[in-house]
C-alpha cells in the first residue's frame, strides 16, 4: 500500500511537472476513458505532454487510452484533459487510478468530468446512449482513501452524493437540446478485465446497477475527497456480457466510441459552454 507521504510527494512532484509546461489555472478538468478521447481535439490554444512526462501518470493502457494531457480553452473555460487512464486490472493501485483526480485539484481545477465506456444491464439502456451516473457501486474491493488521509482530505468524505445535482441537471438539459439520448443510472465498477458473465450480471441488476465498466469510481473517490464537484458520464458501448447471445470485444467497444465520438464532443462543449460565467475567469 502506498503511504499517504508518498501518495502526497506523487501529487506534488506531478503537479510541479505540469506546472512547468501549463501556463494557466484548470477551472475545469476531464478524465477521458473510452471512446471520447476525440473530445481533447476541441481543445483550443492546446499544450500537450505525454502521461511519460508527468510522475506517476505513466503506465500500462488499454488501446483506446492514448495516455497524454492535453490543457488550453474549452469553449472560453480552462481546462486540463486526461486522455486515458490508469486501470486496476493492470495492476495500478487505487491511489494511481485516483492521481489524475487529486492533481486537478492540486492545480486548481473546482471540477472534474470523468467518462467511461459502459456495458448496458438496465433493459431500457441502449448502446448509443449516455448516461449520467447517479451513483456508483465499488465492487472493485478498493479506495483510494485507505491510509491516512492526505492534507485536506476528510478522514471519512461523506459519499451519499458524490455526483453534484447541479452539474448532473446541466449535463442532461444539455444532451435533450442536442437531441442526445440521456439516461441516469447506477455504474457498477468491477475489477476486470474479464467481461462479466451471465451469474454475475443477474447478480449486478439486483445489486441495483444500471450499467457496469471497470473504472472511473477511484477518481470520483479522490475527487470529492479533494473537494471536487464531480460529475459522471457513461457512453454505453454494449449490451453487458452476461445478455448478449455473441461474445463482447474490445473492439466492439472501441468502434462503437468511434462512432459516436462526434455526439460526445457536441455534449461536452455543450455543457462546458453552459457552465456559469464564473467558469470562464481562470487566467
Amino acid at each position: 500500500m502506498v503511504t499517504s507521504s508518498a501518495a502526497a510527494a506523487r501529487v506534488a512532484d506531478a503537479a510541479a511537472a505540469l506546472r512547468e509546461r501549463m501556463p494557466m489555472t484548470p477551472r475545469l478538468a476531464l478524465i477521458l476513458g473510452s471512446g471520447w478521447a476525440g473530445v481533447a481535439d476541441a481543445i483550443e490554444a492546446a499544450g500537450v505532454a505525454s502521461f511519460t512526462a508527468v510522475p506517476g501518470l505513466a503506465g500500462p493502457r488499454p488501446e483506446g487510452h492514448p495516455g497524454r494531457v492535453v490543457w488550453g480553452r474549452l469553449e472560453g473555460v480552462s481546462c486540463v484533459a486526461f486522455v486515458g487512464r490508469r486501470h486496476l486490472y493492470d495492476g495500478a493501485t487505487a491511489a494511481d487510478a485516483a492521481l489524475p483526480a487529486r492533481l486537478a485539484a492540486r492545480l486548481g481545477a473546482q471540477i472534474l468530468l470523468v467518462t467511461n465506456a459502459a456495458g448496458a444491464i438496465r433493459r431500457t439502456l441502449e448502446p448509443g446512449d449516455v448516461m449520467i451516473i447517479d451513483d456508483h457501486l465499488n465492487l472493485q474491493w478498493r479506495n483510494p482513501l485507505t491510509g491516512a488521509p492526505l492534507a485536506g482530505e476528510p478522514r471519512f468524505p461523506d459519499m451519499c452524493r458524490p455526483y453534484d445535482p447541479e452539474l448532473q441537471m446541466l449535463a442532461e438539459r444539455v444532451a435533450i437540446d442536442l437531441g442526445l439520448r440521456v439516461r441516469r443510472g447506477v455504474y457498477a465498477a468491477v475489477l476486470g478485465p474479464s467481461y462479466e458473465t451471465r451469474a454475475e450480471v443477474r447478480m449486478l441488476e439486483r445489486f441495483g446497477a444500471d450499467a457496469v465498466g471497470m473504472s472511473t469510481v477511484p477518481e470520483a473517490l479522490a475527487g470529492v475527497a479533494a473537494g471536487l464537484r464531480v460529475l459522471g458520464l457513461s457512453f454505453i458501448s454494449n449490451v453487458a456480457a452476461g445478455l448478449r447471445p455473441t461474445p463482447l470485444s474490445h473492439d466492439e467497444v472501441l468502434g462503437a466510441g468511434a462512432a459516436a465520438a462526434a455526439a460526445f464532443t457536441r455534449l461536452l462543449r455543450g455543457f462546458v459552454a453552459a457552465l456559469p460565467d464564473e467558469s470562464r475567469q481562470h487566467a
